[in-house]
């Protein structure tokens, strides 16, 4: 199938198979494989939006060469994601393929979710105090606190629906992304697939819940210690919980019905296409 599109990666319909052959596989993962490898996701995204924070808390940068180039940075979490492996919230909402095509059950979609979610906050949280330990923030004259301040206080103060809807865009990008890695053959194939979605997203300032689930710590963190965002109190745990909620949902929308489900039914919903 693949040699009618005249190159070296898996075609369209081909990703939907593999997407939901790999989904089962997800599903069905012992719950210690699971918790870690969740771990590692939000540790991965989280060093990520670490790199994303150094460029763009340089103010000699304009505000367009910011944003590309912090786009660029932050793509490194989701390429050691899927190549380092590792098991992530957001891309893992394309399981609701295998669920459309009875695969799994919904227990197991929303148990995989719940679990990957949960271990995702415990490896971004955990980066975020080791990276407080080490100083990290304290460099560049503390600009590079100062910008996660910044960055947690505005994902505070966002309004519940804007929240919800950037999280949408966000996850269309971040699945896309994911489902054109699995087109690959190679690791370089998988890297250039990701780029380009994970750096549009975060140039137009979408919502990622994981990410938020590293910067958000971050900010409360910084601010126990003292530093101190442009408004104070601007930073809290239920500024936090009140973007987490729609960033997920959003998420969950747009990876798994704008992203999952259209392909479902394109590819994989008519049984007597799949043999053609």
């Amino acid at each position: 199938m693949s040699e009618l599109f005249g190159f070296d990666a898996f075609s369209p319909k081909e990703i939907a198979a593999r997407v939901e052959s790999v989904g089962v596989a997800k599903a069905r993962l012992p719950l210690l494989s699971m918790i870690m490898l969740g771990i590692l996701a939000g540790a991965f995204i989280g060093l990520g939006a670490l790199y994303y924070t150094l460029i763009v808390s340089d103010p000699t940068l304009s505000y367009a060469v910011r944003s590309i180039l912090g786009g660029l940075a932050f793509s490194l979490g989701l390429i050691l994601v899927v190549v380092a492996g590792a098991e992530l919230f957001t891309g893992n909402n394309l399981l609701i393929m295998a669920w459309a095509d009875r695969q799994i059950s919904i227990r197991d979609l929303l148990g995989n979710w719940v679990v990957i979610c949960a271990s995702n906050f415990v490896g971004a949280a955990s980066l975020a105090a080791l990276v407080v330990l080490s100083g990290h923030p304290e460099m560049n004259d503390g600009l590079i606190a100062q910008q996660y301040l910044e960055i947690a206080a505005k994902k505070c103060q966002l309004p519940f629906w804007s929240a919800f809807f950037r999280a949408i865009l966000c996850n269309i990008l971040v699945c896309i992304a994911v489902w054109m890695a699995l087109a690959g053959r190679s690791v370089i194939d998988k890297v250039v697939a990701i780029i380009f979605p994970i750096s549009a997203f975060v140039a137009a300032g979408f919502e990622h819940s994981v990410a938020n689930m590293f910067f958000i710590p971050m900010g409360l963190m910084l601010q126990a210690l003292d530093h101190q965002p442009l408004n104070p109190g601007t930073i809290s745990w239920f500024g936090g919980l009140s973007n987490l909620v729609p960033v997920i949902l959003g998420n969950i929308f747009g990876g798994s019905v704008l992203v999952g489900l259209v392909y479902h039914i394109i590819y994989r919903r008519n049984p007597t296409k799949r043999a053609k």
